[in-house]
């Protein structure tokens, strides 16, 4: 298995490359650097080749673009890119891969949805010889920041490090870009467009729902940088068509709600011709841009208070309730409370699972089979990982797993691949994730700005309006629509009726969800019935 756009480092594996293939580049990476090969390659891959001594290299890249599985059969270790073509019983479902799906809202690494298959984390390989296995990192991230930055050199490293990231990524066959306008997307399509020198070809998907629609912010992007813009307004009807669809793509549950308009978004550019999609995933992880950064850099106030003012004053008169009956005091009591609880658990205090309590949706058979403290053991392991660093640097660290490599990477390479379409992630590029390690925090964070540098150096290139628009994401209607909606109505509660037979969800709460939350509150209420509905089309 040979997978993906691999750049070798070292010069003359670079030139075996390019004369006798990626193949062959790898095979001699091994003899020469043996496990630590892949810490000698940049790019997105996946790679799974025979040792010399008999046994199997396996390795994926820094962030896990493309996904490598593998599973022990009989002595042998198999791999494959997708957990389904490994699995020896295709009814041998894992219970804690379940819960961890409904907690996630996919299933991290090194766990899939079957219980003897195993996928390869982000930035790790696998090694087996000598009938021993060995899953370990090949890379760590370690951020040292630069002691004396000079804004003016630090903004032309960056701009010519955008320019090389995206102009790599062009390559062959025909190219486009997804734009939802905002400031990652929105630069990747002006690169592109200043790089060929004619307009990029970009694509964008549109909600006729107000407070969801980001198009506008698109079209002002087309008119600085004059792209030839295609859009597409996704309609309930393409949800009851492209749900099932899209679940049934993908090798287990998926959640991510935007991967169905990602679909139809990169269905447009297959349509049109277009092999290769750039995507601007990324900047928000690499330089600061979610809002949860400015939330807990408030909270880690409280850590930086006098023990004495915490432990011996703050929590003993939260904890006696006093706070809470003196209306201008409920809130210092309720951050208190907070920043009490130790990251990265801090972060995961709005989980919709939890929010919404495991026993009032789980049946108790289920939740008996499930380790419910695994996905917080998972969490601070990750977190651990990352020990000397800022904290808005852990929480990038911790981002790129869960965020990127579980979540969105996979939501848009595994869309583009049921449209047919290759994707690049050039603010993913090696080159840009080696300079976010040395920028400084406060570049990033600075106050409570959020990627303050990407902004302030991007400032001229890309529209002002860009710049300064207030974080969106892309959002999906479904709750909406799922109410007004007989076809998308029909197909959710079908899919939870369904769903409430395999005794894994209580049918009180499917009955609670469908018939007294979701009308309630759509918005809200929406994102469980997605993941419901996806987890029962897969199952």
């Amino acid at each position: 298995i040979c997978l993906g756009h691999p750049r070798f480092l070292d010069p003359e594996l670079a030139n075996l490359a390019a004369a006798e293939g990626d193949l062959a580049a790898w095979q001699q990476a091994f003899a020469r650097y043996g496990v630590k090969a892949a810490s000698r390659v940049a790019g997105d891959f996946a790679v799974a080749i025979p040792t010399p001594e008999g046994g199997r290299y396996l390795a994926v890249d820094r962030f896990a673009i493309r996904s490598l599985c593998y599973r022990m059969d009989q002595g042998r270790l198999l791999s494959a890119p997708r957990a389904d073509a490994l699995a020896a019983d295709a009814n041998d479902l894992a219970p804690q891969a379940i819960f961890d799906y409904l907690y996630f809202h996919a299933i991290p690494s090194p766990h899939t949805i079957y219980r003897d298959v195993f996928r390869l984390p982000p930035a790790h390989y696998a090694h087996f010889a000598a009938g021993r296995l060995d899953v370990a990192p090949y890379w760590q991230p370690e951020f040292v920041e630069t002691a004396s930055p000079s804004f003016a050199d630090l903004r032309q490293e960056f701009l010519d490090l955008l320019k090389d990231a995206v102009a790599s990524r062009v390559g062959q066959g025909s190219i486009g870009c997804y734009l939802s306008g905002g400031t990652d997307s929105s630069t990747v399509a002006g690169m592109l467009t200043r790089i060929t020198g004619r307009p990029a070809e970009t694509y964008s998907i549109g909600f006729d729902v107000p407070g969801y629609d980001e198009m506008e912010y698109a079209r002002i992007a087309v008119r600085h940088f004059g792209t030839h813009h295609h859009e597409y307004y996704i309609k309930p009807e393409d949800l009851v068509a492209g749900m099932p669809l899209v679940a049934a793509s993908y090798d287990q549950p998926f959640g991510n709600s935007s991967a169905v308009p990602a679909y139809y978004c990169a269905l447009q550019a297959k349509n049109d011709g277009i092999d290769r999609l750039l995507a601007g995933d990324g900047g928000d992880e690499l330089f600061g841009g979610n809002v949860r950064y400015a939330k807990q850099r408030i909270f880690g106030i409280y850590d930086d208070l006098p023990g004495f003012l915490r432990h011996g004053l703050a929590e003993p008169l939260t904890d006696s309730g006093l706070l809470d009956r003196l209306p201008l005091l409920r809130k210092g009591a309720s951050y208190v409370r907070q920043a009490r609880v130790p990251m990265p658990d801090r972060m995961n205090t709005y989980n919709l699972l939890l929010r919404l309590g495991l026993n009032e949706v789980l049946t108790a058979d289920f939740v008996a089979r499930a380790d419910q403290t695994e996905p917080d053991w998972h969490q601070r392991q990750t977190y651990a990982a990352c020990p000397q660093a800022s904290l808005v640097n852990r929480m990038l660290a911790y981002d790129w797993r869960y965020t990127l490599s579980e979540n969105d990477l996979p939501k848009v390479v595994g869309s583009a691949a049921l449209a047919g379409v290759d994707v690049g992630f050039p603010l993913l590029d090696d080159r840009v994730l080696g300079f976010s390690l040395r920028l400084p925090s406060g570049y990033k964070l600075k106050g409570l700005k959020l990627r303050w540098f990407f902004k302030e150096a991007l400032r001229g290139f890309l529209p002002d309006e860009i710049i300064t628009k207030k974080k969106h994401g892309f959002g999906l209607p479904f709750g909406v629509w799922s109410v007004q909606h007989e076809g998308l109505k029909r197909l959710s509660g079908d899919s939870l009726g369904s769903l409430a037979s395999r005794n894994l969800v209580r049918q009180s709460f499917i009955d609670r969800l469908l018939k007294e939350h979701l009308p309630a509150h759509p918005g809200y209420y929406g994102e469980m019935v997605w993941i419901l509905t996806m987890l029962e089309q897969w199952l």
